[in-house]
């Protein structure tokens, strides 16, 4: 089994995910087209509105071939459960305790734990992941912080969000050990 089943894979053609928080289901049509016009094919649905999981199911149902949903801030067992009823193309998590790393692990979607600290890399790499979220980007350390993994943490690969924006994302993406970033500016 590949690991985090592809996700390190599927994100390689993805170097900008945008982070959508819709609070109107009616906007998530327009939405994507907009990216697909930028030439984005993917987009990460937070689940941060009363309305998350429509929004979700809604651009499922209508993505063009080839585009990716993704559902993020996933922080209990019971919403990757929702994820793998409907189907989502990846899970982001801001970070992983033991029961959602478990349900994760199980859930046969590809997904990006999130992780901050040395320590919660280490325990991610334990389990045979070798992709994370770096999450606070901002408040992990930014640029410098990526650079200090890419350093101790060879194997790993990182999308970095949280303090992302048009003036740093690309200096995040020169680096070797940054597979995409993630980020709400893409939108603005």
């Amino acid at each position: 089994m590949e690991a985090q089943f592809g996700i390190r894979k599927l994100l390689s053609n993805q170097p900008i995910v945008p982070v959508v928080n819709f609070t109107s289901v009616s906007d998530v049509a327009a939405t994507i087209t907009k990216l697909v016009d930028q030439g984005i094919n993917c987009i990460e649905i937070t689940l941060r509105s009363d309305c998350a999981w429509q929004a979700i199911e809604e651009a499922i149902k209508i993505k063009p071939s080839g585009f990716l949903v993704g559902v993020g801030t996933i922080v209990s067992k019971d919403q990757v459960s929702t994820c793998i009823k409907l189907k989502v193309d990846f899970i982001v998590s801001p970070g992983a305790t033991t029961e959602i790393s478990k349900a994760l692990n199980e859930s046969n979607i590809p997904f990006l734990p999130g992780v901050m600290t040395p320590s919660e890399i280490i325990a991610g790499l334990e389990k045979g992941w070798d992709t994370f979220k770096l999450f606070p980007f901002n408040l992990a350390g930014g640029v410098k912080a990526l650079k200090t993994y890419g350093a101790v943490f060879s194997q790993a690969k990182f999308c970095p969000t949280g303090g992302l924006n048009e003036t740093n994302y690309k200096e995040c993406l020169e680096l070797n050990n940054v597979i995409c970033v993630g980020g709400s500016w893409v939108m603005k």
